[in-house]
């Protein structure tokens, strides 16, 4: 049905109407992604189907994960955006998603942002986390932590929330740090690497000679 065409369909985003009847998200995500993700969350919100999208977008990204040659169909710019969009559309049928979901792939495949599937999928992702309180925090280290230091960074993290919000770890390891780790949790960045270090020196010998 036309009228639950993703709230009128996402290309009335720019609409002053459209933006008066959204719900509020409860963060901002920016970019083309967060302009769509928080369209659905509107949507969604409105007829209580957010853990219903939810679970279809995982249940879609474990499938692009797993079926790489699909996800590469999908992002590939030199194919038609018909023949993606029919692709798309059959997919989504075997996977038996809500109609929400089939309308925003819809709304991105007549805007030709398919590309932005899987941006627009982790933003929303990172509005649910907001709404039940999540606070995401992203650890990259040198190596992997033991588990000593994974509780004493955990609890250190704790400063960082308010009342009633719970803490989400996700961790991953990048030699190329050197040492030390980088934190990004909710708006902060916290560099910490060895690397990062390293650069400061460089620059500040240089800057001495």
């Amino acid at each position: 049905m036309a009228s639950l065409r993703m709230l009128m369909t996402v290309r009335q985003f720019s609409s002053s109407l459209a933006r008066s009847q959204m719900v509020n998200a409860p963060i901002q995500v920016f970019g083309i992604e967060g302009r769509y993700a928080t369209a659905l969350y509107s949507a969604a919100s409105k007829e209580k189907k957010l853990e219903v999208v939810e679970k279809d977008f995982k249940k879609l990204q474990t499938l692009l994960k797993e079926n790489t040659n699909l996800a590469e169909f999908i992002v590939d710019p030199t194919l038609k955006q018909q023949e993606k969009a029919s692709t798309v559309s059959e997919v989504l049928k075997m996977a038996k998603v809500d109609k929400l979901t089939t309308n925003t792939f819809a709304a991105l495949a007549d805007n030709h942002r398919l590309k932005n599937l899987n941006g627009v999928m982790n933003a929303f992702n990172l509005l649910m986390s907001a709404h039940r309180g999540e606070v995401i925090a992203n650890i990259t280290t040198a190596k992997p932590l033991d588990a000593k230091s994974s509780k004493e960074l955990e609890s250190a993290l704790q400063a960082f929330l308010k009342k009633n919000e719970s803490l989400q770890i996700n961790t991953k390891v990048d030699p190329s740090l050197v040492g030390g780790m980088v934190i990004e949790i909710g708006d902060k960045y916290i560099d910490m690497s060895m690397v990062s270090k390293i650069k400061t020196y460089t620059n500040l010998i240089k800057e001495a000679v």
